[in-house]
């Protein structure tokens, strides 16, 4: 059983930067974070495997979004910069418990998932 707690989402301006951070309760391969808009499907944004500390992301992310983890305080944080309105969504901390040797982009890779927090950027 793995537990996730997220924190950090909040309102900012198109151009600023947020922080979300996911404490992370039970062991994983990988860790992920997911968003989804309103009237959209659920998207995967980034992800990190656990041991390794390797890193993947979206396109649409890359450059701007940068995920890590702390491995002695069992945390997970998606750091947000230049943040545009199509940010805006509910962002999802996810744990995949079981291995797979591809990277962690699909949804059914990942067991455990958050409450979700709130990103809403104004233009």
């Amino acid at each position: 059983q793995v537990q996730l707690v997220e924190s950090g989402g909040g309102l900012v301006q198109a151009g600023g930067s947020l922080r979300l951070s996911c404490k992370v309760s039970g062991r994983t391969y990988a860790m992920g974070w997911w968003r989804q808009a309103p009237g959209k499907e659920r998207e995967f944004v980034a992800t990190i495997t656990w041991s390794s500390g390797g890193t993947y992301y979206a396109a649409s992310v890359k450059g701007r979004f940068t995920i890590s983890r702390n491995y002695y305080e069992n945390t997970v944080d998606l750091q947000m910069n230049s943040l545009e309105p199509e940010d805006t969504a509910v962002y999802y901390c996810a744990a995949g418990v079981t291995y797979y040797p591809s990277t962690y982009t699909r949804d059914y890779q990942y067991r455990y998932w958050g409450q979700g927090t709130q990103v809403t950027v104004s233009s």
